[in-house]
């Protein structure tokens, strides 16, 4: 293995920090309530535009991340 390569692989704790650390940053400088209301459907269509491929994209998933029922059944 080349010790030299900056790919750390699923662990990769620099890229956490800098992912982190921009998040921070944008909620403390954006409103993020009007972020989701402009990110919103704009229209009938576009939902339903927007539905289906989430659902195309689910057909091809291993299935839900558990972790995401857990986190919305104690929400």
């Amino acid at each position: 293995m080349n010790r030299e390569s900056k790919v750390q692989g699923e662990g990769d704790k620099e890229a956490d920090r800098r992912y982190r650390k921009r998040t921070k940053e944008y909620l403390e400088n954006n409103d993020v309530d009007k972020a989701a209301i402009r990110a919103a459907p704009r229209s009938r269509v576009e939902a339903e535009d927007l539905k289906a491929a989430e659902a195309a994209g689910k057909k091809r998933a291993k299935g839900e991340d558990p972790a995401i029922r857990r986190r919305s059944a104690t929400s």
